[in-house]
């Protein structure tokens, strides 16, 4: 449909619906902007006629109750109206959940390309009587910032199942590193946006900061290159909990200084955690931030990579 013949057929939907009587063709023509000639003038009486008819059979085609009637016995030809009862949907009932989840879509992309369409959708679900809350009052939708540059093309890319390649910084590290992932899903956690998926490079499934990434994200082949697994949760990925048949860890503490590693661990037995997990480097980069509350029992892997750290960490080899 062309734009020009979109925007009439707009202007004509609104213009029988903000009126209660039945508008003759002849007022429609003089009320609705686009019953002109292409060049701007006065269309004639006859083509005027045939863009009207057509107009008509489009709005009844796409469901519009284009209503037909006269105002009183004294008039002498029909007119047309929309009856907003007829045209309206009705309400639309969402419960408290449904409603956070529409507020959140929205501030998803209120910084991203969607941010209008977004926008445009909440002022139509709230006219339509929907209570989409978007406050950070308590109960409501939390506050998420959209802006990481690379947030829009990970998404995409967990969508159609897309491997990327990124250069990634660590925390701590000087330089970033070229990283080649199988996007499973992205998230927010703790008001941080992570991308978590097989890291090809190590074989692993491995979480990663948005902010993080350096530069663009790169998609190499064609969607559909890889299946997501059936069992994941994404939130255990990236919080560290582990993914699918993960390995167990038993780590000593004591004091204060170990409170992240209880937090994520399975159970605790006289001061002895068991902790889940299959991401070595990141466990062992939470057991060396505990420093002297924290030993690791087993595995050895483990074991070693918290030495190489805490070896990193003291410049020493």
């Amino acid at each position: 449909m062309a734009a020009r013949r979109a925007e009439r057929l707009v202007n004509l939907v609104i213009c029988l619906l903000s009126t209660r009587q039945f508008l003759t063709a002849e007022r429609i023509r003089d009320a609705v902007p686009g019953y002109e000639a292409a060049d701007g003038a006065r269309a004639t009486d006859e083509a005027f006629k045939r863009m009207f008819e057509r107009d008509k059979a489009e709005l009844r085609d796409l469901g519009i109750p284009l209503e037909t009637g006269r105002n009183s016995g004294f008039d002498s030809e029909d007119g047309y109206r929309i009856r907003r009862g007829d045209y309206e949907l009705p309400a639309i009932e969402f419960d408290a959940s449904e409603a956070a989840a529409v507020g959140l879509a929205a501030r998803l992309w209120q910084s991203a390309t969607l941010g209008e369409p977004a926008r445009q959708a909440l002022i139509k679900l709230r006219a339509a009587g929907t209570p989409v809350r978007a406050s950070d009052a308590p109960g409501a939708v939390p506050h998420l910032d959209a802006s990481d540059p690379s947030l829009p093309a990970l998404l995409e890319a967990a969508r159609t199942a897309t491997v990327v390649q990124f250069d990634y910084q660590k925390s701590g590290a000087g330089t970033s590193e070229r990283r080649t992932l199988e996007p499973w899903g992205v998230l927010s956690w703790r008001r941080r946006w992570y991308v978590a998926g097989l890291d090809r490079d190590r074989g692993e499934p491995r979480s990663f900061r948005l902010s993080r990434i350096a530069g663009k994200v790169e998609a190499i082949g064609r969607p559909g290159a890889f299946e997501r697994p059936a069992k994941l949760d994404l939130l255990d990925l990236v919080a560290g909990r582990g993914f699918g048949d993960d390995r167990l860890a038993l780590v000593r503490v004591s004091g204060a200084g170990a409170g992240q590693l209880r937090r994520i661990a399975q159970s605790e037995v006289d001061g002895v955690l068991t902790i889940n997990f299959s991401d070595r480097h990141w466990l062992a980069r939470v057991v060396a931030g505990a420093g002297s509350s924290a030993v690791v029992l087993e595995p050895p892997e483990l074991v070693a990579a918290v030495v190489e750290r805490l070896q990193a960490a003291a410049g020493t080899s």
